[in-house]
């Protein structure tokens, strides 16, 4: 009679597959909260503590820790000497075990919870059960996961559950102790820095296929779109499809874009992207003339692009933008009227996205030939009341809402990027430019006569004075950059003359 061990936090669908294993004529042993689940429904178990006569300890700490059970889990079925020492020391063979751990995950994710108690979440008993069953899977079943348990009872049926599908229990099984030996690494390391910034010196990137894509951004290269296995999932592990054909590997790359930067903002707003860059953004009274204003900065460009919201899209919202083609239209929540009319748009991606986008473990993660590179997220914000006023202009002080939006968006923008804000919304945008003053003089062309009376944000120093001096001949009247050029002096003493507003922040956000 075949012997199976269930140890499991996560009890989903345990009870159907304990009923098979007992209607097939197997021995259950179990532990602690399984056990009385499987009892729970008059289902035949043997506790483990009976089954190694020890009893558990440590409260808890100690309850599979045993030769018995590790032994029969371990011995080689094919080794005489292995199976003499079975009836030397009345070791019993255990065929399958169903083991998740506890978790840890979700513990460290809590609000407040303490060092102890995340350390007691840390299974080892059940890890050290996955990788026994594992290593020997020539022989023993394992299975981590409840999404595993109806193959499982299906290819037992069916008598074809065998050596490679043992072998794929295993592979995932060490997947998943390395997974949450990683997370609890991380977790101590982080622990014992006292900067949020800190990167550790090991990085175990833990990814699953979430979705086959059609190709690559090309159609010459292959594609995907891999998750990290994380309790603290958001961004576009949280996205929810409503409509529209399948996403595609840009797409999925402008969406990322969108969300960082809608996330920014608590007031209705709208952005619009195009190729990974902010093409308009604009704040409103109502999600409505958000997206309204949003799409006057240039509604050329715009065209096709990929529009997020960080409120949900109204009705009025939707007749408007069913006008124009658009990508992917990403918001928290659509109006069930809104809905109805974009269904008459069948290839148009309808997207529900959570906000905040972006967690605040995320890091930035870009692969080079021959590894990675690795950052933490561009998040720093030097408060507008915090920055150093080195003119002040002729006219009067631009709105900190004003310059708070220009300082947003220009982190968005690839480098060299200029940014032109004016009442709320943006006017002009120059992006990717390999001179600082070609991109201002994109964002003034794009402004045309908006231009006059805007805010300027830069996302590095004006290395000279010539970038400045365009855009105030434009009408811009005030310049937001980080200030630390070897000619500072140079670039104020013509910001003086031209009587326009010069602040420095600081801080650089380049975007490569």
């Amino acid at each position: 009679m075949p012997t199976a061990l269930i140890s499991v936090y996560d009890k989903t669908g345990i009870v159907p597959l304990a009923e098979f294993l007992v209607q097939q004529g197997w021995t259950l042993l179990a532990t602690g909260g399984t056990l009385q689940a499987l009892k729970a429904r008059a289902l035949p178990a043997i506790e483990v503590s009976t089954f190694t006569d020890f009893p558990e300890c440590f409260d808890g700490r100690v309850k599979t820790l045993h030769p018995k059970i590790h032994g029969g889990l371990l011995f080689d079925r094919k080794k005489k000497s292995h199976t003499d020492d079975t009836r030397r020391l009345n070791i019993e063979a255990i065929d399958l075990a169903v083991v998740n751990l506890y978790p840890f995950e979700n513990t460290i994710q809590k609000p407040g919870v303490g060092f102890e108690e995340a350390i007691e979440q840390i299974d080892i008993g059940g890890s050290s059960m996955i990788r026994s069953a594992a290593k020997n899977h020539a022989s023993v079943t394992i299975l981590t996961k409840p999404s595993q348990y109806e193959p499982f009872i299906r290819a037992v049926k069916e008598k074809r559950w065998g050596d490679v599908e043992r072998r794929q229990c295993a592979i995932d099984a060490f997947d998943h102790t390395a997974h949450y030996d990683r997370a609890i690494a991380d977790w101590m390391a982080q622990s014992n820095t006292n900067s949020s910034t800190t990167l550790p010196k090991s990085l175990n990137l833990y990814l699953i296929q979430h979705q086959g894509l059609r190709y690559g951004e090309n159609p010459h290269q292959a594609g995907a779109y891999y998750q990290e296995i994380s309790a603290d999932s958001c961004g576009l592990a949280k996205v929810k499809q409503l409509q529209g054909k399948e996403l595609s590997f840009n797409n999925l790359l402008d969406i990322e874009a969108c969300g960082r930067l809608v996330e920014s903002f608590h007031e209705p707003a709208c952005v619009i992207v195009k190729h990974n860059n902010p093409c308009g953004v604009s704040l409103g009274s109502d999600i409505d003339s958000a997206f309204d204003r949003a799409l006057a900065c240039d509604s050329v460009s715009s065209f096709g692009g990929i529009v997020a919201f960080n409120q949900p899209v109204t009705e009025s919202l939707a007749r408007k933008m069913a006008e124009t083609f658009w990508e992917v239209i990403m918001a928290p929540n659509f109006s069930t009227e809104a809905k109805e009319i974009f269904e008459s748009k069948k290839q148009l991606r309808l997207i529900e996205i959570d906000l905040p986008w972006s967690s605040l473990k995320n890091r930035d993660i870009r692969s080079v030939s021959g590894g990675f590179l690795v950052q933490s997220m561009d998040r720093h914000e030097v408060l507008v009341a915090k920055w150093d006023v080195k003119v002040q202009g002729s006219g009067s002080r631009p709105s900190d809402r004003d310059l708070y939006l220009a300082q947003t968006v220009v982190k968005s923008v690839k480098s060299n990027a200029i940014v032109l804000v004016q009442d709320g919304q943006t006017v002009g945008i120059g992006a990717g430019q390999m001179s600082r003053v070609e991109a201002v003089r994109i964002a003034c062309d794009k402004a045309g006569s908006r231009a006059q009376g805007s805010i300027l944000g830069s996302d590095a120093f004006f290395p000279f004075p010539d970038g400045l001096e365009l855009a105030a001949s434009k009408g811009v009247r005030a310049f937001i950059h980080p200030g630390g050029s070897l000619r500072d002096p140079e670039v104020i003493a013509s910001a003086q003359n031209l009587g326009v507003w010069l602040f420095a922040t600081g801080i650089r956000h380049f975007r490569h």
